[in-house]
């Protein structure tokens, strides 16, 4: 196994969260390949982001979500473990809502990456927060 593309793909995906960490959306996009496949916990009906999405998808609920926070959405990565293509994140979010609500997330994502950009992504929460943050009327 090549170490070096073990760790470009490391990088990619850390970047991801650094660039989301920074608000930049737009850059969290742009690692993602064009074809993407970003699986959320969750069965499909049981919470509106649930399921399989495309990069378009992705891009219009990473839009909804920022445009409820107060200060867009911060992103720690604790722990990654890579191996060939295939990268696994333990990452923590914070951030304050419009309304006063925190969502203070913990997650597992494992990301595949391909020439250079995320492939696939699983990624796995606590489902019953993301109901009671943001879907919680």
């Amino acid at each position: 196994m090549d170490t070096t593309d073990t760790q470009s793909n490391r990088s990619v995906a850390e970047s991801f969260y650094r660039r989301f960490d920074a608000n930049d959306i737009a850059g969290a996009l742009d690692v993602m390949a064009d074809d993407l496949s970003f699986w959320i916990a969750g069965k499909p009906g049981s919470s509106p982001t649930a399921g399989v999405h495309t990069k378009e998808e992705m891009a219009a609920i990473f839009r909804r979500m920022t445009r409820r926070l107060k200060d867009g959405l911060r992103m720690t990565v604790k722990h990654v473990t890579a191996e060939g293509e295939r990268v696994a994140l333990e990452v923590e979010s914070y951030g304050e809502l419009l309304d006063g609500r925190v969502y203070n997330q913990e997650y597992h994502a494992l990301m595949t990456i391909r020439d250079g950009k995320i492939a696939t992504v699983r990624e796995y929460m606590d489902t019953q927060h993301v109901h009671d943050v943001w879907y919680r009327t």
